[in-house]
């Protein structure tokens, strides 16, 4: 039940377990199919669906041609509004006075200039109403006859598929990786993570699960079929939970409405609560920070009923205030507030994380006097902070050296704060005493590597993927800050949305800024062109689906160029039934129909919250032009966003993101470096084994080698 899953995450196919026969011909057909879509099938799976019966290695070639058409966004119909776009794309001027004149009644003649005015004087007339507009005017199958095939290119994108080991061997295995993981997941490997451990529940467990949120997806499913929990350390671990199995939001960003719980339910998080408070009474001290949610959930435990577990019903003695426990976060904001800062140092001192995520302030408050305490206390936590933190204070010190034009924060559900930066920078001195004590750290936790690690250049510029909030799920997709080199003649844009229950109106649009990050023109449904950007044309019901798209010649002269995804009208993009962005690179002289899966380099989910989506900044240097992930959403207005009305905004964003310097693979290949061989790939496979990193690996690496490609990047973050 899991193969497309598995294919779709590790683009790698589970060994079937049907009878042998002649497959052959299935192989051959596979082998075409995919070729079609922009995959191709390694030798190891040919051989082994041609070694399969005709029924089962036709079963499989189906799931694996069905699972990859899904990852492209090829599942679906990509009509064009305009059936020749991009080669018929009407002004706009002439286009609106056009629908114009077929709304205006005239006995059966033409509408005059006077009448056109009259009617839009009158304020009758909607002009998103207008006769033929926003509604596909031809069907999929007469815009697929209207263009030529497309005419392949050597710059085509082929990604390969392998094959696995039997489905249950790679749902194990799978469920393991993402369990266990360093780095908190997105909304997307949760739920799958979800899935997984269903099947898995009483299979091989994870050594470690380092993040909570894991732990309460696991122990979610372990709660409701009556097994032991794991990982319970924390009284909080025990609120993720409740709200996790009550349907809400593990990360307690959102409230959740907790259910009802069954006996057996409450029993086993009462006595997990007790047992965690026993162990150690300090962690009280945690259940201020959420007392409402807690006296909430109380309401659905009924501790007082439970005498036996003294310790859990203390929990909400503290949640209702009959009890009063001092956090460590309060005493330190007291000796801040007395000026001791070198103080509140050591009171943090017992919690590293946080300590070390608020070293830059006390850095900054601290007298000279104090100083060297806080740089003392913050070198004593490095040993036992997570990777993940201490490789976030190493991006943050590397912004530190000088005031950023614009300080930019982004939410867990990716939505975007910016404002001025006041913090005076740290000084330089400070900076790289830091930043060796941080290398030093990191370099010795690194994973041992037994063989010569032989690198892609093409991944030394994705972003560590330091947490998978900051992300989307899809194809290709990289973490917030990644660069990718574009390559092609012609940047084409897509969006795809198909609403659930009412109508909803998506607009794809293009926002051009110039090398000071002003604007330089826009493409929308108010603007079919602009420099060479021409727009497909506007669809405001998508009860079907519908899709826009944007062609951006990348001779276009603004240095920065911004698609966006604005919601008109209708659902949020955590509502509809199905939202897509993506990008195709094409040659001039392609031709074929505006959608081909061959030419698809990325394509990410929607689901962020807010009503403006900026997925990626497409940006011009001196070596051509490059892809930058943002993963960002603007918080908009419930209805009618328009470019036009997020200009200023989203050039902050754009700004902030593209002058910041986050810490990617080539940091950790540098760390590798100081202690190893490390070789960078060019196209020749190695004569022994190696580990390889990159976005993908090359088939044919000799046995024994072990790759790290971009569904395993987050393993290479220190624990």
């Amino acid at each position: 039940m899991f193969e497309k899953l598995i294919i779709q995450k590790t683009l790698r196919v589970p060994a079937s377990a049907g009878t042998a026969g002649d497959g052959a011909p299935v192989a051959r057909q596979l082998d075409a199919a995919l070729l079609d879509v922009g995959f191709s099938a390694s030798r190891a799976l040919l051989e082994h669906i041609g070694a399969l019966a005709p029924a089962p290695a036709m079963d499989l070639a189906a799931t694996v041609v069905s699972a990859v058409r899904e990852l492209v966004g090829d599942h679906v119909q990509h009509n064009a509004y305009f059936i020749g776009f991009p080669d018929e794309v009407p002004d706009t001027v002439e286009f609106w006075t056009d629908r114009l004149r077929a709304a205006v009644p005239t006995g059966g003649g033409t509408a005059t200039e006077a009448q056109l005015r009259d009617a839009v004087a009158s304020g009758g007339l909607n002009l998103l109403d207008l006769p033929a507009y926003g509604a596909y005017q031809h069907t999929y199958a007469e815009l697929l006859a209207a263009h030529d095939d497309l005419i392949t290119a050597a710059g085509d994108r082929v990604t390969l598929l392998r094959l696995g080991d039997a489905a249950d061997v790679e749902a194990a295995r799978l469920y393991l990786a993402l369990a266990g993981s360093a780095t908190p997941h997105g909304e997307a490997d949760l739920a799958i993570l979800g899935e997984l451990a269903v099947a898995c529940v009483d299979g091989a467990q994870p050594a470690e699960i380092p993040v909570r949120e894991n732990r309460a997806v696991l122990n979610g499913i372990r709660l409701v079929l009556g097994r032991p929990l794991v990982g319970v350390d924390t009284t909080t671990d025990v609120l993720r939970l409740a709200c996790q199995v009550s349907g809400g939001d593990a990360s307690l960003v959102a409230p959740t409405r907790f259910r009802a719980f069954r006996r057996p339910e409450r029993r086993m998080l009462l006595a997990a609560l007790n047992e965690v408070v026993r162990a150690s009474p300090d962690k009280l001290g945690d259940v201020v920070r959420h007392a409402e949610r807690w006296k909430r959930l109380g309401e659905r435990l009924h501790p007082h009923e439970y005498d036996r577990w003294p310790h859990a019903q203390e929990v909400f003695a503290v949640a209702r205030g009959e009890r009063r426990v001092r956090t460590i976060a309060g005493r330190a904001e007291a000796a801040i507030r007395a000026g001791a800062v070198g103080r509140a140092a050591a009171v943090l001192s017992a919690a590293p994380g946080l300590l070390l995520r608020s070293a830059d302030r006390l850095l900054r408050l601290a007298p000279a006097s104090e100083r060297t305490a806080v740089v003392e206390a913050v070198t004593g936590a490095l040993g036992s902070a997570s990777g993940r933190v201490l490789l976030s204070l190493r991006e943050h010190v590397d912004n530190r050296l000088t005031p950023a034009s614009a300080r930019m924060y982004a939410s867990r559900s990716r939505n975007a704060w910016v404002g001025p930066d006041e913090r005076p920078p740290l000084p330089a001195g400070l900076v790289a005493e830091l930043s060796s004590l941080l290398d030093a750290e990191i370099t010795a936790r690194l994973p041992a590597l037994r063989r010569p690690l032989m690198v892609d250049p093409a991944v030394l510029d994705v972003a560590l993927p330091l947490s998978g909030k900051a992300t989307e799920g899809g194809f290709a997709v990289l973490p917030r800050g990644s660069r990718a080199s574009v390559s092609g003649e012609l940047l084409r844009f897509f969006t795809y949305w198909r609403q659930r229950s009412r109508r909803t109106d998506y607009d794809l649009s293009v926002l051009l800024l110039d090398d000071r990050f002003h604007s330089a023109g826009q493409v929308s449904w108010t603007n079919y062109r602009h420099d060479g950007v021409v727009h497909s044309g506007d669809v405001t019901d998508a009860t079907n689906g519908a899709t826009e798209f944007i062609d951006v010649p990348l001779t276009a002269r603004g240095h920065y160029v911004v698609p966006q995804v604005n919601i008109y009208s209708g659902e949020s993009f955590d509502e509809v039934a199905e939202s897509m962005f993506g990008y195709q690179t094409r040659a001039r002289d392609q031709l074929g129909a505006p959608f081909d899966a061959r030419t698809v380099r990325a394509r990410s989910h929607l689901r962020g919250q807010g009503r403006v989506a900026l997925p990626m900044v497409f940006a011009r240097n001196e070596h051509g032009w490059q892809a930058v992930w943002l993963h960002l959403y603007l918080r908009g207005m419930p209805s009618f966003n328009r470019v036009e009305g997020n200009t200023f905004t989203t050039a902050d964003r754009v700004r902030a993101l593209m002058q910041r310097r986050h810490l990617t693979v080539s940091y950790l290949v540098d760390r590798w470096r100081a202690g190893g061989e490390v070789t960078m790939w060019n196209g020749r496979l190695p004569d022994e084994p190696v580990t390889f990193v990159g976005i993908d690996a090359p088939e044919g690496l000799p046995d024994g080698s072990e790759a790290y490609t971009l569904d395993r990047l987050s393993e290479l973050i220190p624990e």
